[in-house]
């Protein structure tokens, strides 16, 4: 007797929500932020003639935490300050070469170059540019964070299997919280749960049951290939989706 009350011998674990694509497909892509904030966001400078440029910039840089934004808002801020206070000096009298130069760039660069910049940099400052293009890239995307996770799990069964079972690694058909990409232990999960890796068979799945039956336990996808005498090129996808918890 182990003093376990779970199935197989493994602690109780806390009921949680199904785990995570056993039986089923990855979720779909997650809707892209709408870009309908990020669009008056760039037109801010065009809306207010360069006026809250400075700000926006601000905003950008606050949100991105960018240094670079923030020396913009700032380069931003001196032209604004530049054109205003020049136009003011200046009103009703002749204005020097060096002022009107001054204005031009003061007042075209926040509002024309200002749009032009937020335009540039909208995806970026708004988290648009990080989602999946296509539908493949996002199957991909999950197939690589699916692909971490395993091996993130496989390690900690490595380090410490007692901490392992009580997480359940390897066991998707038994209620547990943790997600370890689709492992599966070879060594106490069941056949139709072997059965679904890939490439697997419930007739291949069996016959690992049997064998495991009679060695009491494997210690690699070799171990397993050649103990159950399995078709070589299974070795490869137990290698990547098996675990083997002493």
């Amino acid at each position: 007797m182990n003093g376990y009350g779970g199935p197989g011998g493994y602690p109780p674990a806390p009921q949680g929500p199904p785990n995570p694509y056993y039986g089923g497909y990855p979720p779909p892509p997650p809707q892209p932020p709408s870009g309908t904030a990020s669009v008056f966001w760039a037109l801010v400078p065009l809306f207010t003639c360069g006026a809250g440029t400075p700000f926006s910039m601000l905003y950008a840089a606050i949100r991105g935490r960018s240094v670079a934004l923030g020396l913009s808002a700032a380069g931003y801020a001196v032209l604004t300050t530049g054109w205003l206070w020049n136009s003011v000096v200046y009103k009703g009298v002749p204005t020097p070469l060096p002022a009107t130069i001054a204005i031009i760039f003061g007042a075209l660069g926040p509002s024309l170059g200002g749009t032009l910049h937020s335009f540039l940099i909208r995806k970026r400052v708004f988290g648009l540019a990080s989602q999946p293009a296509t539908l493949n890239e996002h199957a991909l995307a999950v197939a690589q964070h699916r692909r971490m996770l395993r091996q993130q799990a496989r390690e900690l069964a490595e380090r410490d299997p007692a901490m392992a079972r009580e997480l359940r690694i390897g066991r998707p058909d038994l209620p547990r919280q943790y997600d370890d990409g689709g492992l599966v232990d070879l060594n106490r999960a069941p056949a139709p749960l072997i059965a679904s890796l890939p490439g697997m068979t419930l007739a291949l799945a069996d016959q690992v049951v049997r064998v495991r039956e009679q060695v009491g336990s494997f210690v690699s996808a070799e171990d397993v290939s050649a103990a159950a005498a399995l078709p070589p090129h299974l070795t490869t996808e137990l290698s990547e989706y098996g675990v083997f918890l002493p």
